[in-house]
């Protein structure tokens, strides 16, 4: 975990420094984004030098995943972690190294659910390495600043401005973030938890049985449980972070909770220092993984508590009027560490937590994400079904009911051990707990302004479950049984993992390559900070040179909370066809340049065009023109 920790550090602080560089020197620049690596760097080499990584191979194999690789007798204990670490090259490869790519005269992605997603990410990248002030300005909607968890697209514009080709970030980034995916997996779960990551599913890809043709039948507009892999972790660069920084931090805490007897004085895995950047930069990256952590810190504080308040009841009513003052105190603080520990770590955070959050949503003027809304997506028209049950089995098949018995088994056992509240709890129940209270969250509440986005939190739970689902449950199972319920787990989300990678082979237009450069270069010399009135779609060539637009592709601007981008909308189209008074229009929507390209063409067929007699070019070629309503 050393080298995991170190690289996760290094982005994290490289992409924190470039943030307070930029927001000091009023913009990133070549000088401040190489200042910003080698502090990341710095940090990374202390980060790997402080942790503790005391686990061996004896370690392992009683760990909650052990099983995952069979007893040290065994020849080919690790057959299955090799074959899971094939299955996630395959998914890598495939996934990143065709993220972004050329071919002839057209810029194309792999995925089909990533066309809008990239565009976005692009936009902002460009953004950030053109050297706007930080905290910016929205680049897809003008009365706003930017409302997003930005922190991947800030490190890729920290390495663009050290001269690392964008495509070439683009694929590194992923591949270097699925191989720390694929080992933070490894050891919070197991190759199990790898299975779990990888091939997530209910029974939507048993349509494989009847067409004998693999595809990603996850993917269909019903399924409301896709394939992680395919929907989430490729399409939301926050995540490329989140996902194994969330996971280090759980194996740094699951490795705190062990060491809470008094007589285990082993060195803590993470630095404090390591832990708290971590943790207290995630909503910079993503808010949802943040969310998730804060349960579990929460929940571990909480039991904490429970037993030492328990704890110090029945030291008084047995023994407190006649110990000791010192002895008093030992009883009140000596099995705290976990305690204190979270304690120190959340009134550490709280400011620099605070703080992130206040820039990516607005100077906190951003609409609340949370509502009561019961039921998550099975109202949905799209998602729902005739019966609870059939939702349930269709989206989760047979997870559901593995982790429900998994919860009575844990607390049968708790029951019969005859624990008492003074006592620590098993490990498995301190981490399902927090599993459970995220899960039913996502069922009561809405996270995002679109319910399906509710998953960003759910994710959390079900790896939380993951580890103890096999070291609890299917391990003490029979060889035969074991294998039934991993291919009713997963069968149908190896079909779908697998069954996308090979429908994305043709690949998917992004941008004419001639068209995007040539807008480039005639936006180059103009101010980077002016907004231009265009048509709002994602791969428009202006957004995919980092440029702002007055709104951006609607359904972005409705993921990110604005509800009433209509009206702004409706104002551009009066300006774009040239209503009486669109020099008012142009100047309430902020606008500098109009641009006239393409899209703008066929969107606009009717427009009168009035700016064309009266502002002069700013620049033109064959991809359109751009005109300067300042410059009469």
């Amino acid at each position: 975990m050393k080298w995991l920790s170190a690289g996760l550090t290094f982005v994290n602080l490289s992409t924190v420094c470039g943030l307070l560089l930029g927001m000091a020197g009023n913009g990133l620049n070549h000088l401040s984004a190489i200042l910003s690596l080698i502090s990341g760097a710095a940090f990374a080499l202390a980060a790997y030098l402080g942790t503790s990584d005391t686990t061996t191979e004896q370690n392992i194999s009683n760990s909650p995943a052990g099983e995952s690789f069979g007893s040290s007798r065994k020849r080919y204990r690790y057959v299955w972690l090799w074959i899971m670490a094939a299955c996630f090259a395959l998914f890598a490869l495939r996934s990143f190294c065709w993220l972004l790519y050329i071919e002839g005269d057209q810029l194309r992605i792999q995925s089909p659910n990533n066309l809008g997603d990239l565009a976005l990410h692009i936009t902002f990248i460009k953004n950030f390495a053109n050297g706007v002030a930080l905290w910016p300005d929205n680049p897809i909607y003008a009365f706003s600043k930017l409302r997003y968890p930005a922190g991947m697209d800030l490190f890729n514009g920290l390495l663009c401005l050290v001269h690392v080709d964008l495509t070439r970030g683009l694929v590194w980034a992923g591949i270097i973030a699925s191989l720390a995916t694929f080992y933070a997996f490894f050891r919070w779960a197991g190759a199990f938890g790898v299975a779990g990551f990888l091939f997530n599913g209910g029974i939507a890809g048993l349509e494989f049985l009847r067409t004998l043709k693999f595809a990603d039948y996850q993917g269909g507009k019903t399924i409301a449980w896709k394939s992680i892999p395919l929907t989430m972790f490729v399409t939301q660069r926050g995540l490329l972070y989140a996902i194994p920084a969330g996971l280090l931090l759980l194996w740094s805490w699951r490795d705190r909770f062990r060491q809470t007897e008094m007589e285990d004085r082993r060195r803590a895995p993470l630095p404090f220092w390591v832990e708290l950047s971590l943790y207290a930069s995630m909503p910079f990256f993503h808010v949802h993984t943040f969310l998730a952590l804060s349960i579990v810190l929460v929940s571990l504080f909480c039991l904490e508590l429970l037993k030492q308040l328990n704890l110090i009841v029945d030291f008084v009513r047995k023994r407190g009027i006649a110990a000791t003052q010192r002895t008093r105190w030992a009883v009140v603080l000596g099995d705290m560490r976990i305690g204190k520990h979270v304690a120190l770590l959340v009134i550490g955070s709280l400011l620099p937590a605070t703080f992130f959050v206040w820039l990516i949503s607005d100077n906190f003027h951003a609409a609340s994400m949370l509502e009561w809304k019961p039921g998550w997506v099975m109202h949905d028209p799209d998602f729902g079904r005739p019966t609870i049950f059939q939702f349930w089995f269709d989206n989760f098949g047979v997870f559901i009911p593995l982790a429900l018995c998994l919860f009575a088994v844990c607390v049968w056992r708790l029951w019969k051990s005859k624990i008492k509240w003074n006592e620590k709890l098993p490990e498995d129940v301190a981490f399902l707990l927090p599993a459970a209270a995220m899960f039913v969250s996502g069922l009561l509440f809405k996270f995002a302004p679109w319910e399906w986005d509710n998953l960003k939190l759910m994710i959390w739970a079900y790896f939380l479950i993951l580890p103890f689902l096999w070291s609890d449950l299917i391990a003490r199972w029979s060889l035969p049984i074991r294998v039934g319920v991993c291919i009713a787990l997963f069968g149908s989300g190896f079909v779908s993992l697998f069954g996308g990678l090979a429908a994305g082979r043709p690949g998917f237009g992004l941008a004419d390559r001639a068209e995007l450069d040539a807008v480039g270069a005639a936006v180059r010399k103009l101010p980077i900070e002016a907004r231009f009135a265009a048509y709002p779609t994602y791969n428009h060539p202006l957004l995919l040179q980092g440029r702002k637009l007055v709104i951006g592709y609607p359904g972005h601007l409705w993921t990110q909370g604005f509800k009433d981008y209509e009206n702004v909308e409706q104002k551009l189209r009066e300006l774009m066809e040239g209503a009486q008074n669109w020099r008012e229009i142009a100047r309430a929507l902020r606008v500098r340049y109009i641009f006239w390209g393409r899209e703008e063409m066929h969107n606009y067929p009717a427009s009168k065009r009035p700016w064309e007699a009266t502002a002069p070019f700013a620049a033109s070629g064959d991809w359109g023109a751009i005109y300067d309503l300042e410059n009469r």
